[in-house]
This record gives structure tokens, C-alpha cells and sequence, in this order.
């Protein structure tokens, strides 16, 4: 008898696919794009009982293929490349890893939040450019500490608790904004407090976006909002580009009202050449292309946690409630 196909519909290196690999159940056949190659992923998906897809988009004509599809099952949580309606008109639920990389993405956001407030990008390519900053009278003008900072996270999901979490070690001020409050003694834990979203832009020092991407949290932080933060403050977006307006981030950068930004995700990716915030020269701002997530030693437990709902679907069982996708999330 025939095992249940698990297509791994992104491309990983062979050194990743060997630790998915180890992970994998035995009661399953598990198949795994070596290219980005569209033509590869239909051969894949053809067939296939299993859906596990991260940066690849998953279309209608994916799901067709694999007409006894049980379960897309995103690695991460952004469902922003699978069409959710897609899935909901199939009747095949969609399901994410909740929390599975939520403190490789709170490592990463701290990184970008000390390397903006150093200028630490800006001062390598000068030093490397045979300038030694001690000698710039600048250097310690324009860096700054985040001991004393106030801090808005916008979005208290697995993520935003996790950077929560780690910033109660540089005394700062935590202050949050979500749709859903948890209880109050979570709230001490954490050291945050809750304000509305527009007084919290207007008072943070560093606004830092773990929001999904959704119809609601669309272009959340627009342009009127960009111009209401206050004068010096920092933007991180480890989110989804979709939720900023990246040409007014862009212009208020070049402006000089905001003192820098730390970007990890773009409304469309990769960006083209000409997008605004890569023609910035801002010394303040801090580029990545899409890697807070992406750390070889948290591979094997994203794999498990996948393959763990896998295996609850094959079980009979009910998904973590945590991990299932809900129709207010299709964008």
C-alpha cells in the first residue's frame, strides 16, 4: 500500500533537507524540491496528500494537483503565499508551525534594533573604507544605548512576547498594542503594558512590527501614522512589508525625522532595485533580506512541529488551535 506524499514545496540546501529528512515519520513518503523550478513543484505536488511550503507561493492550481490534499502546512506562521480561499473553497485547512521560530525572529529583532541605534553597518563600511571612527567627532554624537528606551511592540503574538521578554534585560519601558490582551498577570511577566496603537506610535522611542499580515493590518503603520512618531524614533519591521507604507518610511528617513530603521521584510520579494527604502542613504538604516527566521540549528524543530500536525491529521485528531488559520487572516 501506497504511503501519504509530503511535498516540501521550497528548496532547501542538502544539508537542511538531511535534517528534515531525519525528522520525517516513517509512515510517510516525503518528497522535496531541490529548485525553485515551478515545473519541479507541480511534479511534487501532484498526487501529494501533504503541503509544507515557507517562502514558496501555494496557488489554486497547486491545490488541483493534488486533489486528496489534507493539510497545506506552512513552516513559520506568515500565510500571506498561500491562497487561503482558495483552501477554504477545497475544504483543505491550512495550518502553521505557531511559535516555532518565534525566538530565532526575537534574536533577530534585537539585532537590528542595537545595530540601528550603533549605526553598526554604517561604521563598518567606513572602517573598512580605511576610516577609524574614534577620530570622527560624529561617532559618539549620533549612537545611542536602548537601556532607557521606550519600546512599542505592535503585536503580542509568540513573537512579540519573546522580544518582550528579552528586552526586560536592557531596563527599557515596554509598552504594546494587540487586538487581543492576555491576562494581566502575563502582562507583569512580561514587564509591557497595553495602549491604544496611535498613542503608542506617538510616544515610543523604537516601534518595533510583529503583526501577520491581514485585510485589517494592511498599510497599518501609513503615512499619517509615519508622520506622527516622534521626532528621533526608530522603526523595525520584522513582519511583512505589507504593513508599512515603505515610501513614506522612506521619505521620512531621507528626512531625517526618524533616526533610522531596521528592515527585514518588503512589500514584494525580493524588492526590485529601484524600491524606495534601497535607495535610501540613511546612516540609520539597516537592510536585511528576509532572515530573522532563518537559523540552521531551529530546523529540526520546525520539521517536528510540522510533521507533528501531519501526523494528527493521518491520526484522526484535531489540530493545536494554535497552529490552525482562521478566515479573518485571507488577506
Amino acid at each position: 500500500m501506497s504511503r501519504p506524499v509530503v511535498a516540501f514545496l521550497d528548496s532547501h540546501d542538502r544539508e537542511v533537507r538531511v535534517v528534515i529528512a531525519a525528522e520525517c515519520p516513517p509512515m510517510v513518503e516525503l518528497r522535496m524540491a531541490t529548485s525553485p523550478d515551478p515545473a519541479e513543484r507541480m511534479r511534487l505536488a501532484t498526487g501529494a496528500a501533504f503541503f509544507v511550503g515557507g517562502i514558496t507561493p501555494i496557488p489554486a492550481s497547486l491545490m488541483d494537483a493534488a486533489p486528496g490534499l489534507r493539510l497545506i502546512q506552512k513552516w513559520g506562521i506568515g500565510v500571506d503565499k498561500i491562497d487561503l480561499g482558495a483552501a477554504r473553497a477545497r475544504g483543505i485547512p491550512v495550518a502553521i508551525t505557531a511559535g516555532a521560530n518565534a525566538v530565532p525572529v526575537a534574536e533577530f529583532t534585537l539585532l537590528l534594533i542595537l545595530a540601528v541605534l550603533r549605526r553598526l553597518p554604517y561604521r563598518e563600511a567606513q572602517f573598512r573604507g580605511g576610516e577609524w571612527n574614534r577620530a570622527r567627532a560624529d561617532t559618539r554624537l549620533q549612537a545611542r544605548q536602548l537601556r532607557g528606551k521606550r519600546v512599542g511592540i505592535v503585536g503580542l503574538g509568540a513573537i512579540g512576547r519573546q522580544v518582550a521578554k528579552r528586552l526586560q534585560a536592557f531596563d527599557t519601558e515596554v509598552s504594546y498594542y494587540d487586538i487581543r490582551r492576555p491576562a494581566p498577570a502575563e502582562e507583569q511577566a512580561l514587564g509591557v503594558h497595553f495602549q491604544e496603537l496611535d498613542p503608542l506610535l506617538a510616544e515610543a522611542d523604537i516601534v518595533s512590527l510583529h503583526v501577520p499580515y491581514t485585510a485589517a493590518t494592511r498599510g497599518m503603520l501609513s503615512r499619517a501614522r509615519i508622520a506622527r512618531l516622534r521626532p528621533g524614533a526608530i522603526v523595525i519591521n520584522t513582519a511583512r512589508g505589507e504593513v508599512v507604507d515603505e515610501a513614506a518610511l522612506a521619505e521620512a528617513l531621507e528626512a531625517g525625522t526618524l533616526a533610522g530603521a531596521g528592515i527585514d521584510v518588503f512589500g514584494g520579494e525580493p524588492p526590485p532595485l529601484d524600491h524606495p527604502l534601497l535607495r535610501v542613504r540613511a546612516p540609520g538604516l539597516v537592510l536585511a533580506p528576509h532572515l530573522a527566521g532563518s537559523v540552521f540549528d531551529n530546523v529540526a524543530s520546525v520539521a517536528r512541529h510540522a510533521f507533528r500536525n501531519i501526523q494528527r491529521v493521518l491520526d484522526g485528531q484535531p489540530l493545536p488551535p494554535a497552529d490552525c488559520v482562521s478566515a479573518e487572516l485571507e488577506a
